[in-house]
C-alpha cells in the first residue's frame, strides 16, 4: 500500500457502526454510534459524512478496510457486504481485518486479546513472538492495556500495513443464533 494511501475503513461487527478516513499516519475523520440494530441503514450515510467531513469523496479512495468480526453474525455480515459491493463498484481493494487483531494494533508483545462474545464466552487470540495459540484458561493473567485506537481507525491502520489483494470475508467462530424454521416447507400440487 502507499504511504499516502486514503483508507476508509468501517466496522459493524458489534452495537455500533463506527468509520475512519486515514490518509497514511494521519487520521482526517472519524465517527462511531452505539446501536444495537439498525447498522444496514446507517453504515452508508455515516461512510459518506466520514468522507465529507474528511474533505473527500468516494472517487479519492485508495483502499476499503473493514471489520470481519468475530462478533454479531448479521453485523459482520453487514460490512462485509458492503466493502464487497463498494470495492467492485469503485474499483478499489477492500481489506479484512478482524476485530482482534484491531484491538491489538500498536500494544506491546507479547499479548493476549480477549472479547466479550457474550453468553458467558470470550474470544481470544494471542499475538507476538513465541506465543502459541493456547486455551484460554490456561493463560496467566498479566496487565491490562486498553486498545490504542478506536475500531474503525485500528482497521484501517491494520489494513494499510497489508497485501490488497483477496476478498474480504467473515470470521465467524460460532454461529448464527438464528435458527431455520422448523415448520415444514410449503407442497406446490398440481392443479393442472
Amino acid at each position: 500500500m502507499p504511504p499516502d494511501a486514503l483508507i476508509l475503513g468501517f466496522d459493524t461487527s458489534a452495537a455500533h457502526c463506527a468509520a475512519a478516513l486515514l490518509r497514511g499516519d494521519t487520521l482526517l475523520a472519524m465517527a462511531e454510534e452505539p446501536m444495537a440494530k439498525g447498522q444496514a441503514e446507517r453504515l452508508i450515510p455515516l461512510l459518506e459524512e466520514v468522507l465529507a467531513a474528511g474533505g473527500h469523496g468516494w472517487g479519492d479512495l485508495t483502499a476499503l478496510a473493514v471489520g470481519t468480526g468475530p462478533g454479531n453474525f448479521t453485523g459482520v455480515r453487514i460490512a462485509v457486504a458492503a466493502a464487497r459491493g463498494l470495492s467492485m463498484g469503485l474499483g478499489i481493494p477492500a481489506i479484512g481485518v478482524t476485530t482482534l487483531e484491531a484491538r491489538a494494533h500498536g500494544l506491546p508483545r507479547p499479548l493476549v486479546v480477549a472479547e466479550d462474545a457474550r453468553r458467558g464466552a470470550f474470544y481470544v487470540q494471542t499475538f507476538g513472538p513465541d506465543t502459541p495459540a493456547r486455551l484460554a484458561e490456561d493463560i496467566p493473567p498479566g496487565p491490562q492495556h486498553p486498545a490504542v485506537f478506536p475500531i474503525a481507525e485500528a482497521i484501517a491502520r491494520v489494513a494499510s500495513l497489508r497485501d490488497p489483494s483477496g476478498r474480504p470475508a467473515p470470521f465467524y467462530l460460532r454461529g448464527a443464533d438464528a435458527a431455520p424454521p422448523s415448520d415444514p416447507p410449503p407442497v406446490m400440487l398440481d392443479v393442472g
